[in-house]
């Protein structure tokens, strides 16, 4: 497994060690699940994948659902599959929610409910918080009080079973396969600068025109692809709440919080051997990572 925040180059990465390794990747990107979101999600093209097999990337429609339960089956099936080619499965992404569970495991909770979960959505993220506060303070520990989607779902919990999601979650086991797990992190002023390149990139191949191609298709807010960073912005910039100027800004000051969440959440795994790639090509990388991989014998947790 290769995790880390956003912007530290785990695709790349990952597609040189399959390269070394007879690796195929299944891919823990939260939303390069969803077809048409290419640019704003900087999804691996065709050309990038370099011929290694990829998984779980433009698996539903950019206005449909993927939970990580979902994932969690998917991924249960597909290692037994790729293993049968006798080839190394790697999973590579930095989705927290999809990531823990696997590595921490997730609870059968009940479906989300629309009735319940649109109140919830409605009221302000302070009242929300708060709430969780009262009724779970163990949740708080590990959702933080900017993840909306995580407060809106354990208080949804609390509301349909009447126990808190802290404590359903201790019921949860991980996936049952001995993951190695290997982060990726990059100095502070580096990933900034990387964050800021990749916006810049994005804007500059189409970000806006993609954006718009999907809403003009029914892309619309109560979409869960309308979550990404890059596509709220741009509904911004089209309905001129924000400049050009502006959307990049925000853009990349949002995917800079997202890190920083992921970051926080990757810390508490103390079984992540880190990689720091900073000022280092992704040949060193994947030679490192390789490298420590064969000093364990391909054993990890």
């Amino acid at each position: 497994m290769i995790l880390g925040p956003t912007a530290v180059g785990k695709s790349a990465v990952a597609i040189e060690v399959a390269t070394r390794l007879y690796g195929e990747v299944i891919s823990a990107d939260s939303r390069a699940f969803f077809r048409g979101l290419d640019i704003v999600t900087d999804k691996p093209s065709l050309a990038k994948q370099q011929g290694i097999p990829h998984h779980l990337i433009d698996l539903v429609a950019f206005d449909g659902r993927y939970d990580a339960m979902a994932f969690r089956n998917d991924v249960a099936r597909l290692i037994p599959e790729i293993e049968s080619r006798e080839h190394l499965p790697i999973i590579a992404g930095g989705g927290t929610l999809y990531l823990g569970a696997i590595l921490r495991g997730i609870f059968s909770g009940p479906a989300a409910n629309g009735k319940v979960r649109e109140a919830l959505l409605h009221e302000s993220l302070d009242i929300l918080y708060a709430r969780l506060l009262k009724v779970d303070p163990a949740a708080t520990t590990r959702i933080h009080s900017n993840d909306r989607l995580r407060i809106v779902r354990a208080l949804e919990v609390h509301e349909l079973t009447g126990r808190p999601i802290s404590e359903l979650q201790k019921e949860a086991q991980p996936l049952p396969y001995p993951f190695t797990v290997f982060g990726l992190k990059r100095e502070r002023g580096d990933h900034r600068k990387a964050i800021a390149a990749r916006v810049e990139g994005m804007l500059s191949s189409g970000l806006i025109d993609e954006v718009k191609h999907l809403r003009d298709e029914g892309l619309h807010k109560n979409c869960q692809a309308y979550r990404t960073i890059g596509v709220r912005e741009t509904f911004e910039y089209l309905d001129e709440e924000i400049s050009r100027e502006e959307l990049g800004e925000k853009i990349i000051r949002n995917t800079w919080a997202l890190a920083r969440r992921q970051a926080a959440w990757f810390r508490n795994d103390s079984e992540v051997t880190w990689v720091d790639v900073t000022d280092r090509t992704i040949d060193e990388v994947a030679k490192e990572i390789t490298k420590s991989l064969n000093s364990k014998g391909g054993k990890g947790r």
